[in-house]
């Protein structure tokens, strides 16, 4: 079963203030597209939630919100505030597949947003009206298929390739080195790096960092939390302090705290 990065962070607690759906893609953009995702939330008085979701390597076309935009692969977390009422839909892109719907690759998105207006021309329009109105999700969803469908082609070669590279890590945790990464697909290390610069929009250095870390948080946040060793060992770090260090960059807090604060999320709800 793939390693679904979806990465929100501190999920007890974002359970209680929204709620998160996925639709599948029109059957001509499944190639492109992983799903459509909507967000919805409804915070009464001067409630507010702010949300951070880790980095992946989709990019992601988001129409209904202030964060509305093409957003490429990001280096760190993203934060968003919540507050009101409100909706979001992303159509998340398949890595490698950016070019082949977008008409420009990831590296164009990387780290940043564009508007929708500018990735998309006019055509964008009526799904922003819409989500920005009171459309169900079907159609709404069946909007932003017909806008994103407009622009798209086949995968090339190349393409296909990165995107098989990436589902492969998506697959096989075992994978915690660039070097396995680049024998399981038959490329030599140097090859699959140019595939990822040019397709991803990320390193597949980086790209195997970001699975062990989405696997991390999930770990941390199960009903068996293992030692920081022995997660540390199982996702392939060469010692604790390592993993200890990468998990607090890109996260912001120390495994161990990341692991307390779940259990005092999970009492609360309770």
């Amino acid at each position: 079963m793939a390693r679904a990065l979806q990465g929100v962070l501190h999920r007890n607690a974002a359970a209680s203030k929204f709620t998160l759906t996925q639709h599948a893609p029109a059957p001509a953009l499944r190639e492109q597209l992983e799903y459509h995702w909507i967000v919805r939330w409804g915070l009464p008085g001067a409630t507010v939630h702010e949300q951070r979701v880790l980095p992946n390597l989709s990019t992601h076309v988001v129409f209904g919100t202030e964060a509305a935009g093409v957003w490429g692969p990001a280096r760190s977390l993203f934060s968003i505030t919540l507050r009101g009422s409100g909706m979001a839909l992303g159509a998340r892109v398949r890595p490698g597949c950016c070019a082949a719907l977008l008409g420009k690759p990831a590296t164009a998105f990387a780290g940043h947003s564009v508007p929708l207006v500018d990735a998309l021309g006019p055509s964008a329009t009526p799904a922003t009206t819409a989500a920005n109105g009171s459309v169900p999700d079907a159609e709404l969803v069946g909007l932003v298929n017909d806008v994103l469908a407009a622009g798209a082609r086949p995968l090339s070669a190349a393409e296909r390739n990165a995107r098989d590279a990436v589902r492969l890590l998506a697959h096989d945790p075992s994978i915690t080195r660039v070097g396995q990464l680049a024998a399981g697909t038959g490329m030599t290390v140097r090859t699959l790096q140019r595939l990822f610069a040019a397709h991803v929009g990320t390193s597949p250095k980086w790209a195997v960092r970001i699975h062990r870390l989405h696997d991390a948080a999930a770990r941390l946040a199960s009903d068996f939390v293992p030692s920081q060793a022995g997660l540390a060992a199982e996702l392939g770090y060469s010692d604790q302090a390592h993993f200890v260090r990468d998990f607090t960059t890109v996260v912001g807090t120390p495994p161990a705290s990341y692991a307390r604060q779940q259990k005092v999320t999970e009492q609360v709800r309770n």
